[in-house]
Parts: structure tokens; sequence; C-alpha cells
């Protein structure tokens, strides 16, 4: 059975940033599964696996445009650092991330500056501008369940798991 729209595929994969750096990788976990077609992941990624068969190892790179997208200087915002509500003692440094709300919905910032009592939140994606290397082993592949295209994402062997 081929990758294709509204299938489930499982993959193994090691992603890589440009200095091969391992940013993120399956290897000692479950494989990942997702549906193809339909935005489980980045499309880069969708576009290289539509066709490909179980046993099948592809390395790609992918640009930015296809991957997290580039960065955007409107993702990033100036915010009074008394609109913090510290939770009990935790004090806000640089680097770490916080839950934001934004119009579409609750979003995880990078705390890039903290001045005073002015923050910079950066909510460009850690990856956005980044172009990745995948290496990716297809581990499986089936068709999907009415259940899972309903709820537009693949389940795992265990059943319906909520993260």
């Amino acid at each position: 059975m081929t990758i294709t729209k509204n299938k489930v595929a499982l993959i193994h994969y090691t992603l890589k940033d440009e200095s091969g750096e391992v940013l993120d990788s399956s290897e000692g976990r479950e494989p990942l599964a997702f549906i193809q077609g339909i935005g489980n992941i980045i499309e880069g990624l969708e576009e290289k696996l539509e066709g490909k068969t179980v046993g099948d190892r592809i390395e790609t790179t992918i640009s930015p445009e296809k991957a997290y997208g580039l960065r955007s200087e409107e993702n990033v915002h100036i915010v009074p650092l008394s609109s913090f509500q510290a939770d009990g003692d935790e004090k806000l440094v640089e680097g770490m991330q916080v839950r934001v709300e934004t119009n579409e919905g609750v979003s995880l910032a990078d705390v890039a500056k903290i001045d005073g009592e002015e923050v910079t939140l950066d909510l460009n994606h850690p990856l956005a501008g980044e172009t990745l290397h995948f290496t990716v082993e297809v581990v499986d592949v089936r068709d999907a369940s009415k259940e899972e295209l309903e709820h537009g994402h693949a389940h795992g062997p265990g059943g319906h798991h909520h993260h």
C-alpha cells in the first residue's frame, strides 16, 4: 500500500538542522503516525512521502516555506512585564516559554528579551526560517478509520490518547 491522501502512515524519522544537529527523532520511541494529505505534518514532508511504500527510506531537505514558514517580525511583540501573572514564585527569565492568548487561541511564545518593564515575546515557531533535513523510513501504511478521519489525526496502536 502506498502513502496517498487519507492513508495513515507510520514513519521513523530524524530531523536535523543545517549544521547537522539532531533536533528531533523518533528513535527509541513509537513511530510517528499521521494522516497523509490533511496537514498533520509539514507540507514539504507530505509531498516527499506521497506515493512511498513500506520500507522506503528518504533523505530530504525542506525549505522553510514548506516547513514552518519564514520568521516574521509581526510575530514579535513587546508587552509590559506587569501583564504576566506569575505562577507562584516563578520568575520570568529570558529563554523560557510562556503561554499567551492570541486571536487564534493559546500559543507558545519565547521570552526573547526582558528589558526593565518590557518583555519581548517571540511567537514565531522555533523552527521558522530553518531549512530542515529529514531522514525518514516508512514503517507502515494503512487505511485511516472513519473515526480517525473525523478526528483529523491518527490514533496510536493503543487506541485514543490525549496529550
